[in-house]
């Protein structure tokens, strides 16, 4: 097949530092590429792929010298894509919702993947105005706020097997927070859970500049503390070391998370994640790969339980719901009825 992948220009692809949809897209076109498909990727032009690459920007937005808007350069992204159309037997977008005025009347043979949180009162209208567009959801409960939308999919992410290795005997008896710095993250969750736990917690996470002030008045005072260690923002590999040799992953959420692909990031390591119940984590995290809660006091209760889990069969969990391979199998089969059909009518529930 010859596939168009369409990714977010804020970051590279993969991303340098930080950055969780330039990352999926990444493996998807790996996948894809290994599997004999055509790929050409539409991205910034520091990405590095496998793929044929589209450069639709110098370089990542976010980490360009010199700061852009980025609504003109989706502009000439779009534009171009628009222009090349024809090549491509499916379009798969990972932009949210930027293209649909324009690709309309190829909407039968696009497939738009939402990564982002869907209960935003300004998103309905587009949904309604545009109901040609088959939509792929990454969770299940990423869909309830517009239930009514044209969702043909929930694919779940994957990681490539390889990527990260199981760590059995981890040297570090500490807790880790993997992330941004922002309200709805709850980094100040992770930090009582730790302190209250008799535990040191490292915190790798970026601030954004929306959330600079946040971080000065709500968090800065907190790692005043030998105990806690704030290493900042990492790349993918220095994921290895950071999340393997914890002892636990804390995810101490209070928004609803689409995905939330630190979460397979930490069971790739064979590392037990410790999340609270929002979003999507009852769908990624089992028994076997963490724990669930509703509040700190029942964090801290758990915490030595999830600590003990079986790090073996967190990695085996981890390669059985979540390889790079089961995601692109998945959208493989979205791509083929794409092509059979002027509107996909059935539904994939990734296997995850």
């Amino acid at each position: 097949m010859k596939i168009a992948l369409v990714a977010p220009l804020i970051e590279s692809v993969p991303p340098k530092l930080y950055g969780g949809t330039e990352r999926v897209v990444s493996f998807l076109a790996e996948e894809l590429v290994a599997s004999g498909h055509q790929v050409t990727l539409f991205a910034s032009g520091d990405s590095v792929t496998s793929a044929e690459l589209v450069p639709c920007s110098s370089c990542a937005i976010r980490l360009a010298p010199e700061r852009y808007d980025p609504v003109f350069q989706y502009m000439c992204l779009l534009d171009e894509l628009h222009r090349q159309s024809d090549r491509f037997d499916v379009i798969h977008f990972h932009i949210d919702v930027l293209h649909f005025p324009l690709f309309r009347p190829i909407a039968h043979r696009t497939l738009t993947t939402l990564h982002g949180r869907q209960d935003l009162i300004t998103l309905s209208p587009v949904y309604q105005r545009f109901p040609q567009f088959p939509l792929v959801s990454i969770s299940n409960d990423q869909r309830r706020p517009i239930a009514y939308a044209n969702f043909i999919a929930t694919v779940y992410h994957g990681l490539p097997l390889d990527l990260f290795q199981p760590v059995l005997e981890p040297r570090g008896r500490y807790l880790a927070f993997l992330g941004r710095v922002s309200p709805e993250k709850r980094v100040d969750r992770a930090i009582e859970i730790a302190q209250r736990a008799g535990l040191p917690l490292k915190i790798a996470a970026k601030i954004d500049p929306v959330d600079t002030a946040y971080f000065a008045s709500a968090i800065a005072p907190l790692l005043r503390v030998p105990e806690i260690d704030f290493i900042g923002e990492i790349g993918e590999s220095e994921k290895q070391e950071f999340l393997g040799n914890a002892a636990a992953v804390l995810f101490p959420i209070d928004w609803p998370e689409p995905f939330g692909l630190v979460l397979i990031e930490a069971m790739a390591c064979g590392t037990p994640v410790l999340a609270f119940r929002r979003g999507s984590v009852p769908e990624v995290i089992d028994d076997l790969t963490g724990a669930i809660v509703e509040s700190v006091d029942e964090a801290v209760a758990i915490l030595p339980q999830v600590m003990k889990l079986d790090r073996a069969m967190v990695r085996t969990r981890f390669e059985q719901r979540f390889s790079a391979a089961r995601m692109a199998a998945d959208y493989v089969r979205l791509y083929v009825q794409a092509m059979k059909s002027d509107r996909p009518t059935f539904e994939i529930v990734s296997k995850g």
